[in-house]
């Protein structure tokens, strides 16, 4: 069994690793770069302001979490604006754009109330 083995293998078991070693683990386990979606990220940055996001034992799983949360409310709040005659389409281009763009704005603020602004 090589070094980096023996490394690997007592690291996952736990056990505590000498500087040398830790150099050996971050030589040979690469990390793994996480990429979320727009609300992942917010919310990452949000726990990152209040120092809360390290109490969180699998980060990468909650923030995408997040986003599939985001994603079903966005979809879900569009569905019922959609139906109200404030948002329905007129035929005038410029009028339905204004209404479009209202009607992200109101769920853009509601997904940031009700997801990622809350600890």
């Amino acid at each position: 069994m090589t070094n980096q083995e023996q490394v690997i293998m007592k690291a996952e078991r736990g056990e505590g690793l000498t500087v040398e070693e830790i150099k050996i683990y971050h030589e040979t386990v690469k990390p793994v770069r996480h990429v979320y979606g727009k609300y992942g990220t917010l919310k990452k940055k949000f726990l990152e302001d209040k120092g809360i996001d390290w109490t969180i034992v699998d980060l990468p799983t909650y923030l995408h979490n997040v986003d599939k949360q985001a994603e079903e409310l966005y979809n879900s709040i569009k569905a019922r604006l959609e139906q109200n005659e404030k948002y329905m389409c007129t035929g005038n281009f410029m009028e339905d754009y204004r209404r479009q763009t209202e009607m992200q704005d109101n769920i853009e603020k509601e997904i940031l109330k009700e997801i990622i602004y809350v600890e």
